[in-house]
């Protein structure tokens, strides 16, 4: 396949990642986006989704030659609707083409130069633009109106950012637009494809219950949907469940109705009060659980909340799990998230094709109980070390040092990482928007506290780091993205 020619408009199958191979169209990217480095590449339009991405070369097949196969291995209602759109995109561009050959003659007669001269009929775009650049600078609607067919063509993408200013107003918009998954992200490509532990995932049989679609949930379903999971979705406010209901959820009108109607419900909320209301409230998950029903919590938690849950849960012959994970909400988007599990064993492995839909990795942590444990450590340790990033770029400032040259100091030590990259950038460009609240790192601060406090284990730099994201709430930074902490330091 290394040696596979491709051109801007050929339809494919690209393989991204630990996804299924998808339909797509080569397209032309934005000028603004960087071609990675290394091997051969193509940008990518996925059908039925607003993906966009670099792919590489052996990660691609034509369309045509491979559409039995790829049909035949990959299942569900997304992949379907893909694939419906490809044949409605090939249906809409024959009768285009057939439309365009049926006028081509008289468009021939009445084409001519400006000063009256019958001019002579270009053989290709190249030709075409030369010919009609006065046109194409004065009156661009009424060029792409004369030459429908020039759009798509590479040359013609080199030539419209050489001949303009600006890109034309059709193209303009594309990166604000699209979801362009780079090559230089945190969950590139190249990452994606590195972590993957199966290539194509089988979905399970099972039917998936999902209870809560916020920052992470949201995520999380939308890659068990991708998968080819049959899901059956719920949450407080309902119109959250719309988007998800176009893209082929089942819709659940209570969190009892969703366990009733399905044999595995994974539940993803905000605190343990929201966790415990979930399951013991009125019309409660507690209501539809019968023996063998399952019941995974993925939200975090304290282990006094498990163990109250998973209490309840196996008491009605339920099987319990829990599952906390270790991520943002791009790496919940991105289906890179990491599952602590821990509770019953049957379960996780039942769990199997949803983990790896959502995630690069998972760990069985023996006992409930121990997930949350683990789940409150990380945060603990990623929360104080937020506080102390931010603490560090204030002092740079208040003393006459340049915050930029403080953090490219660091992104050349070991101390290195995506995570002091993006979150120095949040705080450098002003930019707050959530990724992983920071009212729910405080939330794991004082929860990973109290474990501490449980086992008679000292914690003061936690301590000292949740006194400093109390500030940053009492300042209305609570519903912004973790990194603004920052403002503590500042007011």
């Amino acid at each position: 396949m290394a040696n596979l020619h491709l051109r801007i408009g050929d339809l494919v199958w690209g393989k991204l990642g630990r996804y299924p191979p998808w339909p797509g169209k080569v397209v032309s990217p934005p000028k603004d986006l960087k071609k990675p480095s290394g091997k051969k590449c193509f940008f990518v339009k996925f059908f039925g989704t607003e993906d966009h991405a670099w792919i590489k070369v052996e990660q691609l097949k034509p369309y045509h030659p491979h559409k039995e196969e790829m049909i035949k291995i990959n299942k569900g209602k997304r992949f379907q609707q893909a694939v419906d759109a490809v044949e409605e995109f090939l249906k809409k561009a024959k009768g285009k083409e057939q439309a365009s050959h049926n006028g081509s003659s008289e468009d021939k007669s009445k084409s001519s130069t400006a000063d009256g001269k019958k001019r002579k009929n270009p053989t290709t775009v190249k030709a075409l633009l030369e010919e009609d650049k006065k046109d194409l600078a004065s009156h661009k609607q009424t060029f792409f109106e004369k030459n429908k067919k020039v759009k798509d063509d590479p040359y013609f993408q080199h030539f419209l950012l050489s001949q303009t200013e600006k890109p034309c107003s059709s193209l303009e918009p594309i990166s604000k637009r699209l979801k362009i998954i780079e090559e230089a992200a945190s969950t590139s490509i190249q990452a994606a494809d590195s972590t993957a532990v199966n290539g194509s995932i089988t979905p399970t049989d099972k039917r998936i219950g999902f209870l809560g679609l916020g920052h992470m949930g949201s995520g999380i379903v939308s890659n068990l949907l991708k998968m080819g999971h049959v899901v059956t979705v719920w949450n407080r406010t309902a119109e959250k469940c719309d988007l998800f209901i176009q893209e082929g959820a089942r819709l659940g009108r209570t969190p009892a109705e969703v366990v009733s109607m399905c044999d595995i419900t994974f539940s993803c909320v905000s605190d343990p009060r929201a966790a415990k209301d979930l399951v013991l409230g009125p019309s409660g998950v507690l209501q539809g659980i019968r023996p063998g029903k399952c019941y995974v919590e993925m939200s975090t938690v304290d282990p006094e909340t498990i163990a109250e849950l998973s209490q309840v849960i196996t008491s009605r012959g339920g099987r319990f799990l829990e599952a906390p994970v270790s991520g943002s909400q791009q790496l919940s988007n991105d289906g890179m998230l990491v599952i602590l599990a821990a509770g019953d064993r049957t379960v996780y492995e039942d769990c199997s094709s949803c983990f790896q839909a959502i995630g690069k990795t998972s760990f069985f942590l023996g006992e409930a109980g121990n997930a949350a444990k683990m789940m409150l450590i990380l945060s603990m340790v990623q929360g104080s070390f937020m506080a102390t990033i931010a603490e560090g770029l204030t002092l740079a400032q208040v003393t006459g040092q340049s915050q930029q040259t403080f953090l490219d100091i660091l992104c050349q030590g070991q101390m290195a990482s995506t995570f002091l990259d993006q979150k120095c950038q949040n705080i450098l460009q002003g930019n707050f928007r959530p990724d992983y609240y920071l009212k729910h790192i405080q939330k794991d601060l004082r929860l990973a506290i109290s474990v501490g406090d449980s086992v008679n284990h000292p914690t003061p730099m936690a301590a000292a780091a949740n006194e400093v994201y109390k500030r940053a709430k009492a300042l209305d930074q609570s519903d912004n993205d973790m990194s603004a902490v920052y403002r503590a330091y500042i007011h």
